[in-house]
């Protein structure tokens, strides 16, 4: 009952979204990416390429919105770069992908949601430990888009289209 109320009453939590989406089996669902990057060409770049192959995409630009999203809405998948600008966050302390990706295997709801880790960052010594972290995998920039949506695809468990292959 209380979905019921949530809906007609206009406010729905992402919980009772994903409970109102799990009962509509024969449509397909778009997955949706958060892409968390301080460069704002990166985001628009890596959103176009996501929204071309059919996902929703979510930005944000500094680890308080990363963390604000993904109490909000609980994205399919998180892209997560690395290096955030020290004054990102007026905590009185730094705040990298690394902590964030920490901040996030803590959240209930999102502790189990996979991340790809997307740096410009030494990949010999932060991919395996982005994977240690907890990531699911990494990419280096510069992105080859390809390799990308290769990557998403697998992440996600999806089979990837025949054309894109």
């Amino acid at each position: 009952m209380k979905a019921n109320r949530d809906i007609f009453s206009g406010s729905l939590s992402a919980a009772t979204f994903k409970e109102i989406k799990a009962f509509m089996p024969n449509q397909q669902q778009q997955k949706k990416i958060l892409v968390a990057d301080d460069n704002k060409v990166i985001l628009r770049a890596i959103k176009l390429v996501l929204e071309a192959n059919d996902y929703q995409v979510v930005t944000a630009s500094d680890p308080a919105a990363v963390v604000n999203v993904v109490d909000r809405e609980i994205p399919d998948l998180i892209l997560l770069d690395l290096l955030f600008p020290p004054d990102a966050m007026d905590v009185g302390m730094h705040w990298d992908g690394f902590a964030v990706l920490r901040w996030i295997r803590n959240m209930s709801g999102a502790k189990d949601v996979p991340v790809i880790v997307v740096s410009g960052t030494e990949p010999a010594k932060n991919g395996p430990l982005s994977l240690q972290a907890g990531a699911q995998a990494f990419l280096h920039k510069p992105l080859n888009m390809g390799e990308l949506i290769s990557t998403v695809h697998a992440v996600l468990g999806e089979t990837q289209p025949a054309a894109a292959a």
